[in-house]
C-alpha cells in the first residue's frame, strides 16, 4: 500500500526542480499521486476497508490544495505538472 523508499527517491529525482529538492509542490504532488494510485488499487480488492478509504480522501484533498496553490502561484508549472502526471482537471 505505501510506496517504497526507492520509488520515493525516483519520484523526487524525476520531479525535482533543482538538485536536492524534496519540498516543491511538484515533488509533493507526485508522491501523493503515487500513494493515491496505490490506495485506489488496494480499495478495488478490499471494498469494505473504510479506514483506508478515509485516508485516501485525505490524500486527495491534500493534493488538491497543493495543486490549487501551484495554479495560483504559477499557471505554467501547474499545467506542466498535471500533464506529466496525467491528472484530469
Amino acid at each position: 500500500m505505501s510506496i517504497t523508499a526507492e520509488r520515493k527517491q525516483e519520484l523526487i529525482k524525476e520531479f525535482a526542480t533543482v538538485e536536492g529538492d524534496t519540498g516543491s509542490p511538484e515533488v509533493q504532488v507526485a508522491i501523493l499521486s503515487e500513494r493515491i494510485n496505490n490506495l485506489t488499487e488496494h480499495l478495488k480488492d478490499h471494498k469494505k476497508d473504510f479506514h483506508s478509504r478515509r485516508g485516501l480522501l485525505g490524500l486527495v484533498g491534500q493534493r488538491r490544495r497543493l495543486l490549487d496553490y501551484t495554479k495560483k502561484k504559477n499557471q505554467g508549472r501547474y499545467d506542466a505538472l498535471i500533464k506529466r502526471l496525467g491528472l484530469r482537471r
